[in-house]
């Protein structure tokens, strides 16, 4: 039985779905206790457990003390089975964190997988449908599964509501490094408004422009999504290269201008682009996991995160393959799973 302290390291939501899935796939329990301990909400929120039930339902494992506000559960997982699931949220709660947990288990079942999960597909703090759509999945795909991902509806913070469809074709994860990008091919930026006044639009697309060099003016689009899918807005840039794609986000809340939403992306995006390394901040966590499960691999990176470490330790705890961190010739940032 492996043990946890849920305080530690990131301190969120991460520790919990990270150890479900790696659970799933060596098939050892863990107890993780003082959940989320240093947040403002502690313990598990609704997002976490449809995440952990989630879990459950695809691996036939069983869950002690998985309610509301809870700081302690046990899991004990059991045979991963694929097939077709449904799962809802309920709230804003992200639905690209509940397909994190479930993804590298069910490519490596025995046949293919069909997921539906509704809750929130364009949020902060957890990446939108557009990062895993065309950020990450390709990259993923290059290990071997493939995996198909739609979305029927976008969800906002607060109400949520949005839809994603996921098809996964399982095969074994093979190794592969991502040490280069390649050469830029495109660059692309799309402003989500539902339900909220142009104007805001435009703002976030101008503050935008003005923060990522060399970018066309016509660049950066506006689509106005149903009425019924808001109130909301966020921002997509994305910058297409040889071999990835980076997809930087932005998205409204009460107290933050439109004018900021536009300047914190597009220097977000401008830093990536001049760091010369494959992965961004985000990619990088993603990465780790498949990459221990197929028995290695490597990327070059922006500065590591401290959601990258925490992966990296519990990765460690439950398969004792190590992570390395260095600098490459480049001085960007190496990563390394051996």
């Amino acid at each position: 039985m492996i043990i946890l302290d849920g305080s530690e390291g990131e301190g969120g939501g991460q520790v919990l779905r990270y150890a479900c899935a790696l659970s799933l796939l060596t098939g050892q329990p863990f107890i993780i206790e003082k959940i989320r301990a240093g947040r403002d909400q502690p313990g598990l929120m609704r997002q976490h457990m449809t995440a952990i039930e989630a879990a459950c339902a695809v691996g036939g494992a069983e869950c002690e003390g998985l309610e509301l506000g809870s700081n302690r559960i046990t899991f004990r997982p059991g045979r991963v089975s694929p097939g077709e699931y449904c799962f809802a949220v309920g709230t804003a709660g992200s639905t690209a964190l509940v397909l994190q947990t479930l993804l590298v288990p069910l490519a490596l079942a025995d046949a293919p997988s069909r997921l539906v999960i509704e809750g929130g597909t364009h949020a902060a703090m957890a990446p939108p449908f557009d990062f895993m759509a065309r950020c990450f999945l390709p990259v993923f795909e290059r290990m071997g599964p493939r995996v198909t991902a739609t979305i029927k509806r976008h969800g906002f913070f607060p109400r949520g509501g949005g839809r994603i469809e996921v098809e996964i074709d399982p095969a074994p994860l093979r190794r592969i490094e991502c040490l280069d990008r390649g050469q830029p091919v495109s660059h692309a930026g799309t402003v989500l408004l539902a339900s909220l006044d142009g104007d805001i639009a435009r703002r976030i697309r101008k503050a935008a422009l003005k923060n990522v060099p060399g970018w066309a003016d016509d660049a950066i689009t506006v689509r106005e999504l149903p009425a019924d899918q808001g109130p909301g807005v966020a921002l997509l840039l994305e910058a297409g290269f040889e071999h990835v794609t980076e997809v930087v986000s932005g998205f409204g809340k009460l107290g933050l201008s439109a004018e900021k939403i536009g300047v914190i992306a597009g220097k977000r995006m401008a830093g990536y682009e001049a760091s010369g390394a494959f992965c961004g901040p985000y990619l990088q966590d993603q990465l780790l996991l498949p990459m221990a499960i197929a028995g290695g691999g490597a990327f070059t990176s922006v500065k590591i995160s401290d959601h990258t470490r925490t992966a990296a330790k519990l990765i460690e705890l439950f398969t004792g393959r190590r992570i390395r961190f260095g600098e490459d010739g480049h001085k960007r940032q190496l990563v390394e799973v051996g």
